[in-house]
């Protein structure tokens, strides 16, 4: 028999403390949370932070109200300001920094880990905010300083990018010698009965959507008008929809981690009364993302004051909220890759693996619509694999870098179940 020390010091071995926390309070963060406080048995403290607390105990509320009665701390940070950031790591001391906060923010939040010895794991790359660019030279700038400091930082773990790399990390490792096209397919066949509304944060949104379109073939990249190619393409249980070629930045770590890839592309479906609504933004100037003079009213109503305001933060603070727009939500997201290449034996093959998500499924579990639960969820498994052990190493990593395999395995116990075919039509 173990002495009585030796027994509780391999209990504790045992069972890991992860101390985690997450900034960000919207859909995705929402998500995220619930999936967090589901796997208690992986994650065992939890701090919520964000620019409101008030946000943050409205959704640790919901949480207790589903009957989960996990403890989860919250608190008030600007994470645009790096001294806050490090205030909070320092009293807190998380394990894992999960930033489901803005694209903006990516770089603070990675300055404020290294000053506190965190790990850190995002799910999409930074953007400068005065600047409609993304891309992923900024962040891979810190691979050196993260790997000094003998800390991890996984970038892009949400569904695109995120789960759509880890498709093709699965593809290349069990079906394909070569993998030579590649075309991520992103549809949302949802209605929210919404004359325009966006899916998730709108300044992003639309930030992404009227940028030019990229693509990589034969070894470079190649600028399109924005929305200017396009075709139908036919998604399991949702049929043809109009798909639109759009720069997305997984394919910038996908065709450097696999350089057999000839051509490599993603696509993104649209209906016709969501583009007609995003021209007449652009045409009347509400896109913009440079300051304009504005002479506003004072509340009191004794004048006017000379503000300045960006056209597109004010239409975000007029159009719908992400966070709202699950209730009424009816169909499915459809998100996968496509891929044709040199399989194991030889020979040509294509190869389509999926996800669908139903935006009902998703509300009645979460509270929010399939767009935040497809980048939700695979956040928090991305957090798991990094507490587990499983994706930790010094540096600085996207998500193809790491085993596909637990990864996979998890999204179909986490509820987003894939699907494959084999040698199909890929339409591409």
């Amino acid at each position: 028999m173990f002495p009585a020390s030796r027994k509780i010091e391999k209990t504790l071995k045992h069972k890991k403390m992860s101390r985690i926390l997450m900034i960000g309070a919207g859909g995705v963060a929402t998500v995220a949370a619930f999936k967090i406080v589901q796997n208690a048995d992986v994650f065992t403290e939890f701090m919520i932070a964000s620019r409101r607390k008030a946000k943050c105990d409205q959704l640790v509320e919901a949480i207790h109200q589903k009957g989960y009665d996990m403890p989860i701390k919250t608190a008030q940070v600007d994470a645009d300001d790096v001294e806050q950031l490090k205030a909070l790591f320092s009293d807190y001391k998380p394990e894992l920094v999960i930033n489901l906060a803005l694209p903006y923010q990516d770089l603070t939040i990675m300055e404020a880990c290294l000053a506190c010895g965190c790990n850190y794991l995002d799910t999409a790359n930074y953007e400068p905010k005065d600047e409609a660019h993304f891309e992923y030279s900024w962040q891979w700038a810190y691979r050196e300083r993260f790997e000094k400091a003998g800390l991890t930082a996984i970038l892009g773990c949400g569904f695109d990018p995120g789960v759509t790399s880890i498709f093709t990390a699965y593809a290349a490792k069990h079906h394909f010698k070569e993998i030579q096209y590649l075309d991520i397919v992103d549809c949302n066949a949802g209605d929210h009965h919404k004359a325009f509304a966006t899916n998730f944060n709108p300044e992003i949104n639309i930030r992404e959507i009227t940028q030019k379109g990229l693509y990589w073939e034969d070894g470079k990249w190649v600028e399109t008008e924005p929305l200017e190619i396009h075709k139908d393409l036919t998604y399991p249980n949702i049929g043809p929809r109009d798909s639109y070629l759009l720069h997305h930045e997984e394919i910038e770590s996908l065709v450097i981690n696999y350089p057999t890839i000839k051509r490599a592309r993603f696509w993104m479906t649209f209906g016709q009364q969501y583009l007609k609504h995003l021209e007449v933004i652009q045409n009347i100037g509400m896109s913009r993302i440079d300051e304009v003079v504005y002479e506003a009213p004072l509340a009191d109503g004794t004048g006017t004051a000379r503000v300045k305001i960006v056209p597109l933060q004010f239409l975000k603070a007029v159009l719908p909220n992400p966070q709202d727009l699950g209730e009424n939500y009816e169909g499915e997201t459809s998100i996968g890759c496509r891929i044709r290449g040199i399989g194991n034996d030889g020979q040509e093959h294509t190869y389509y693996v999926y996800n669908n998500c139903s935006h009902r499924a998703a509300y009645e579990e979460t509270g929010m619509q399939g767009v935040s639960y497809t980048t939700g969820v695979p956040a928090m498994i991305g957090a798991m694999m990094f507490c587990k052990g499983i994706w930790k190493k010094p540096g600085v990593f996207n998500v193809e870098e790491f085993d596909p395999d637990p990864f996979m395995e998890q999204l179909n116990k986490q509820g987003l179940p894939w699907h494959e075919i084999h040698d199909g039509d890929l339409e591409l």
